[in-house]
């Protein structure tokens, strides 16, 4: 079946979601040590920052679905590590992580350019188990359905997102093409709901994976050319 929609994924494929997280954290982290200047403050790291979201993440699974409150929940618990509860300050310091968070993102040079070709040939979608939804990050009225986990309550790899994506987009999942950087959430998803997929490889890693993606590229400027005569 022809392709009639393609759905991209956001963290990571639109944008560098590591340098710009890393960033407002340590925006967050210089602005903690000002107001609390104490020995543990000051020892503090971003890589402990991210340690204490990951395990509440993991401790709230299935319970809190909303990323901005899970960000909240980890400066609270970032604030009891350091011996100085403060929901309030947690709600500052969550204020101003989000605020670079989203204000500081750029887009991958590729992306803009390569959504312009498609866009009048194709329905586009953006797909993403984060937040960082069109508005936030320069991409306004680019795409023509949206789905998010935390809104719908599923994430990527499970394949009930994608036939979510593939209804808002009004075309049946083998017309829906999900083009991705991570193999397991993008690749192996997509390709388990029955869409096509095209993994974005932009750093040549390797995968052992049995199931190969119908396409891989390292850029998205190659996206266009391989939806072509003779492409997917």
């Amino acid at each position: 079946m022809p392709i009639s929609a393609i759905s991209f994924d956001g963290d990571m494929t639109l944008w560098d979601f590591q340098k710009v997280m890393r960033h407002a954290l340590k925006k967050t982290l210089a602005e903690l040590r000002r107001l609390l200047p104490t020995q543990r403050a000051l020892d503090l790291s971003v890589e402990e920052m991210i340690a204490i979201r990951n395990q509440v993440e993991k401790d709230e699974h299935g319970r809190t679905w909303n990323m901005e409150e899970l960000r909240l929940l980890a400066f609270e618990r970032t604030l009891e590590s350091l011996g100085r509860p403060d929901r309030d300050l947690a709600a500052r310091l969550n204020n101003l992580y989000m605020k670079h968070r989203f204000e500081d993102i750029e887009l991958y040079p590729d992306v803009i350019p390569a959504l312009d070709q498609l866009a009048p040939h194709f329905k586009l979608g953006l797909l993403s188990n984060g937040n960082s939804y069109p508005e936030r990050c320069g991409l306004e009225g680019r795409f023509a359905f949206v789905v998010f986990s935390q809104d719908v309550r599923v994430r990527k790899p499970d394949r009930r997102i994608f036939e979510i994506a593939a209804r808002e987009a009004g075309c049946p999942l083998d017309e829906l093409l999900h083009v991705g950087d991570s193999y397991e959430n993008d690749v192996l998803g997509a390709y388990g709901a029955g869409a096509k997929t095209v993994w974005l490889n932009r750093e040549g890693m390797e995968s052992n994976a049995g199931i190969r993606a119908d396409a891989e590229i390292t850029s998205l400027t190659d996206l266009p050319g391989i939806l072509g005569p003779g492409g997917i």
